[in-house]
């Protein structure tokens, strides 16, 4: 290929044949692509290497650094700047244009947050809550930390919600990540039904609050504002259906908020349940 774009993309996997061949795909014009593979009992690493990606083998040891740091820190790099989409995300033809430019224009911020269209039930939503995350970033200005979090008994070796801390300058870049899961629903709520056991755990012992993260400056706000509210799930709901219109993508945009209610309502009685479990009997 002719002027690749000069980043080292990172994908993760585990059992992830259904959907790396899109993903693969998406990222070809990208300068060095590697595949982390955390023992795959199916197709992945043999497409991955069919498809001309650099695999690696993963293995957790049960402590830190989780595989994303690990990464940062074991990978044989030749770029600086390192791009981590998962393996059920696809950047948009006009993501790669823009970063195409970006790379082409030479002045770089330390670190670039992403924003993600997202696939439910077989519907692109076009309202609704967007996620934005700092996938993108110079890997020696960027650490995922650690955080008290390894008593999450569901959670697996990925590094929780939150985003690498970038040392320096930040920014929003204008279009977008498809995420467009094809695992099926039942995947779906049981992934979140780990990702909501880890976030009992690091906002019943204060490590959510005190996360060291980068964040958009509003998005900061709005993250302390959230973790001091009562009845999250209800405000989830009304957030995402009603105050950013998820109304409008009908069918699929109920069902995302409601699903989004139902996962901060498992946090919340996670948590009521974990503060049980430590009152004196």
């Amino acid at each position: 290929m002719q002027n690749p774009i000069p980043v080292s993309v990172i994908i993760m996997t585990k059992n992830e044949q259904r959907n790396i061949r899109k993903c693969l795909q998406s990222v070809r014009e990208f300068a060095e692509v590697f595949v982390v593979d955390s023992s795959s009992t199916d197709k992945t690493v043999e497409i991955a290497q069919r498809m001309g990606a650099a695999v690696i083998p993963f293995e957790w040891n049960g402590g830190y650094p989780k595989k994303k740091q690990w990464c940062l820190e074991n990978l044989p790099f030749k770029y600086d700047y390192v791009m981590y989409v998962d393996a059920d995300e696809e950047p948009s033809p006009k993501l790669i244009e823009e970063l195409r430019s970006l790379f082409a224009g030479g002045k770089l911020k330390a670190g670039y947050f992403v924003g993600y269209d997202h696939m439910f039930v077989k519907k692109v939503l076009k309202y609704g809550h967007r996620m934005y995350k700092l996938v993108l970033f110079h890997r020696k200005k960027g650490r995922f930390l650690d955080y008290d979090d390894l008593d999450a008994a569901n959670m697996w070796e990925v590094e929780g919600h939150y985003q690498p801390q970038i040392s320096g300058e930040t920014g929003v870049l204008k279009n977008t990540i498809l995420h467009s899961d094809h695992d099926s629903l039942f995947d779906y709520f049981a992934k979140h039904n780990r990702y909501s056991d880890w976030e009992a755990v690091v906002r019943s012992n204060g490590a959510y609050h005190n996360l060291n993260e980068s964040q958009i400056k509003l998005r900061a706000l709005q993250k302390k504002m959230f973790h001091r509210m009562p009845c999250k799930w209800v405000f989830a709901f009304l957030h995402s259906y009603i105050f950013k219109l998820g109304i409008l993508d009908g069918a699929a945009g109920f069902h995302y908020a409601f699903a989004r209610s139902v996962y901060y309502w498992q946090v919340g009685i996670k948590i009521s349940e974990r503060q049980k479990e430590k009152l004196p009997t």
